[in-house]
């Protein structure tokens, strides 16, 4: 880039030498495909650094070097036939090529092909017979045309960036052309031949934005109000000039000062309305299928996926607009869009799912969303706020698998820790007292006697190690009296800091149904942490379970009569007891007040 940034100062520096060293020259057309050369030559090279870009880069690059010494030939003394050999290479060769392969470099299909054929025969042409074909313009509009049908097809037919990239060059000609005959039309002298030229800035500039970054605005919304100005623009100054040309005819004279500028008063007063009225007729050209609400709703319906960006983006394509958001509780879910000033809300519900609000911005010139853009998002509505909805929910889930294989591990993490750290030491001690046993016995029978004495004790701590184990992995009452009587015969056991037992009433059907091995034991190890904390912390004698199955749902209920002085404190056996319920799918909740403290959870059954 470096290099091509050095060839573009010198051939400027001989351009703009010329313009001083031959006075006779037109200095302000020389003046304007020096300032388009330079354009071209620079948004060439910054495309070439691109990838994706090199081929486009490179044409553009290299037809604004030849456009610079078109410019140059001046001060060099060239003739016309050879400055207009070195611009038609450019204007005839280089760009259409470089807008043919456009913005990804070139194809390989038919039309593409058919398209190249057609264009590079044309610039041969031209250059070949400027007289017939560069004179009379159709050079020009054919290959405007061959461009405009070949690019179009392959927007219908390109991916989402691609279709970005080809709406800024469609923009940055488009301008190029509605500016540019403006110019003309107003100012038919070499003056305004000079600044239509100057118009064509827009396109370098448009291209490599849709190389570099197609979506740095949204380019749909941004189309859609260049042609909507272009066209009221267009509208009012038609009306200007036939109104007139009228009163010109009606009266035999020229219009007073006065009376034009009346008629320029009333039209700019009508800028905004008619701006308003033709936004509907130049959506419906440019997006025909937006204003049809259930068209609408459907395209974006299709594109509605467990991504929130994505069916934002669906929705303001569909519906042209520059925002979209989705809010909920205050804070931003997902985001679309540029921010604009002037926005309206739409609540996203569907049933009993209040997924949050959609937000949408306002577009340029807007108060307020037409009947159709409101009655697309009451479409759509629910079934975004299902997919926010199924969203959230796969989102839980994750998390609480997370969860579950995290306290997977702890619990393989402790168990590991228990058997090296406890059973293995004393089984070690109980193998090293059986070989002392075994050598001392011939020779010291009360020593051997002493030893088997220690291994037997060794041995019983082993015993109660592993029966520690296994109660930790699953107590063995729940398979000996089942859920409820191993519940009440816990129960039993309770007492109270002062040493005084405490009432446990168990309140459960004569028959549960069956239980999972993960319910059975979270339902066992909740009850017993909510009573250990009713001795710990509710400074009371008596407390009551209840168990019973609602809708497939095992409901758990632990209730004490404190002393009323007491309140529970969230501390490790609640985030234990919620744990416990959260991993086979349930809820947790407590509560407690100066009267009683209580404990809730409901574990699926399923």
């Amino acid at each position: 880039m470096r290099n091509t940034l050095l060839v573009v100062v010198v051939l400027t520096a001989v351009a703009v030498a010329g313009l001083w060293a031959r006075p006779s020259a037109p200095v302000s057309g020389q003046s304007s495909l020096t300032a388009v050369g330079v354009a071209f030559a620079v948004s060439g090279a910054r495309m070439r650094i691109e990838r994706h870009g090199r081929w486009v880069g490179a044409l553009a690059g290299v037809a604004g070097l030849l456009l610079l010494a078109s410019a140059a030939a001046v001060a060099l003394g060239a003739g016309p036939m050879e400055r207009f050999w070195i611009w038609g290479v450019a204007a005839y060769l280089l760009l259409p090529g470089a807008a043919l392969a456009y913005p990804s470099g070139p194809r390989l299909t038919a039309p593409d092909q058919v398209a190249a054929v057609l264009l590079l025969g044309i610039g041969v042409a031209t250059l070949v017979f400027p007289g017939p074909l560069h004179s009379s313009g159709g050079a020009g509009l054919t290959v405007f045309g061959v461009l405009v049908v070949t690019l179009w097809w392959r927007f219908e037919r390109s991916a989402e960036r691609d279709r970005q990239s080809l709406l800024w060059l469609a923009l940055g000609a488009g301008v190029a052309v509605m500016i540019g005959g403006h110019l003309a039309f107003l100012a038919q002298n070499p003056v305004g031949d000079s600044l239509t030229i100057l118009a064509v800035l827009a396109v370098p500039v448009a291209m490599a934005v849709g190389v570099v970054s197609p979506a740095v605005v949204d380019i749909r919304a941004l189309t859609a109000q260049v042609v909507v100005v272009a066209v009221t623009v267009l509208v009012l100054i038609a009306t200007f000039v036939g109104v007139a040309a009228t009163l010109q005819v009606a009266t035999g004279h020229l219009p007073t000062v006065g009376t034009l500028g009346v008629l320029a008063a009333v039209l700019g007063a009508g800028f905004h309305p008619v701006r308003v009225m033709l936004r509907g007729v130049v959506d419906r050209m440019l997006f025909g299928d937006r204003p049809d609400p259930l068209a609408a709703a459907s395209q974006v319906g299709t594109r509605i996926s467990g991504d929130p960006v994505a069916a934002l983006r669906a929705l303001r394509e569909a519906l042209v607009l520059p925002y979209a958001a989705v809010v909920r509780d205050g804070r931003l879910v997902a985001v679309s869009g540029t921010a604009v000033t002037h926005r309206q809300s739409v609540p996203l519900v569907a049933g009993d799912i209040v997924a949050g609000d959609l937000v949408v911005g306002l577009r340029a010139g807007e108060l307020r969303l037409g009947w159709t853009d409101t009655a697309v998002l009451r479409i759509i509505a629910p079934a975004l706020a299902q997919a926010l909805h199924a969203n959230a929910l796969a989102t839980e889930l994750e998390e609480a698998r997370n969860a579950m294989v995290s306290v997977v591990e702890e619990e393989r993490r402790r168990l590991r820790r228990d058997l090296h750290d406890g059973l293995g030491p004393t089984l070690t001690g109980v193998a090293y007292a059986a070989d002392a046993a075994r050598n001392t016995m011939a020779d010291d029978p009360a020593a051997a006697d002493a030893l088997l004495r220690d291994l037997r004790e060794q041995t019983a701590v082993a015993i109660a190690e592993i029966r520690r184990l296994v109660e930790g992995l699953r107590p063995p009452a729940l398979d000996e009296l089942g859920l409820v009587k191993s519940l009440r015969h816990r129960g039993a056991q309770m007492m109270a800091a002062d040493g005084r037992y405490v009432t446990v009433e168990v309140e459960a059907p004569d028959a549960l149904p069956e239980l999972s091995a993960a319910v059975e034991v979270a339902a066992y190890r909740i009850v017993n942490e909510a009573l250990v904390n009713v001795t710990k912390h509710a400074g009371c004698t008596s407390a009551v379970v209840v168990l019973k199955v609602e809708h497939d749902v095992l409901e758990i209920e632990v209730r004490d009569h404190g002393r009323g002085d007491a309140r529970w404190q969230p501390g490790a056996g609640m985030s234990s007891m919620r744990e416990r319920a959260e991993q086979v799918g349930g809820s947790f909740s407590f509560a407690s007040d100066r009267v009683s403290g209580r404990v809730h959870a409901s574990l699926p059954l399923g």
